[in-house]
């Protein structure tokens, strides 16, 4: 499960860079009305399937708690003025991952990208195959086991 799940985050990590950088690239593709919000999406959706890179075992909900605690942070930091602070958000890799201006906005927008990784991962994104000996999808008995006589 976690070779597994380490593969499928690695895959989710490259597709949404590359549809972040995109959606910043070309706006015009988007609809007007939602400004960057979707590049800030994007980024905390990226931020979770990093959490589930480095924590492959991890709940969904875990992965998403932290997610977005990083996000926070991260938009919370914004209103530092350490002069190192102000000065990496200045270069690409700051204004990348750490973003320049606080904005309200912003922190909705990661929400909304952390709450879609869930869904994704929940609903979405294919499982890996049951292991042998582990317990049927059902609920049902073991391989090599009857199920236990009905009551009567």
């Amino acid at each position: 499960m976690t070779l597994f799940r380490r593969r499928r985050s690695l895959l989710a990590i490259a597709g949404t860079i590359i549809l972040g950088l995109g959606s910043r690239r070309y706006p015009s593709l988007l609809p007007a009305v939602l400004g960057k919000y979707p590049g800030d999406a994007l980024w905390a959706l990226m931020v979770y399937f990093g959490w589930g890179l480095l924590f492959p075992a991890a709940s969904i909900r875990r992965l998403a708690a932290l997610a977005l605690a990083c996000s926070v942070a991260i938009e919370l930091a914004k209103l530092s003025p350490a002069p190192w602070l102000v000065e990496l958000r200045h270069t690409t890799f700051g204004r990348l991952v750490l973003g320049q201006v606080f904005s309200w906005q912003n922190l909705v927008a990661y929400a909304v990208g952390i709450l879609s990784g869930a869904f994704l991962e929940s609903r979405l994104l294919p499982h890996p195959p049951a292991a042998a000996g582990s317990r049927a999808p059902s609920g049902g008995p073991r391989p090599g086991r009857s199920a236990p006589p009905p009551h009567g």
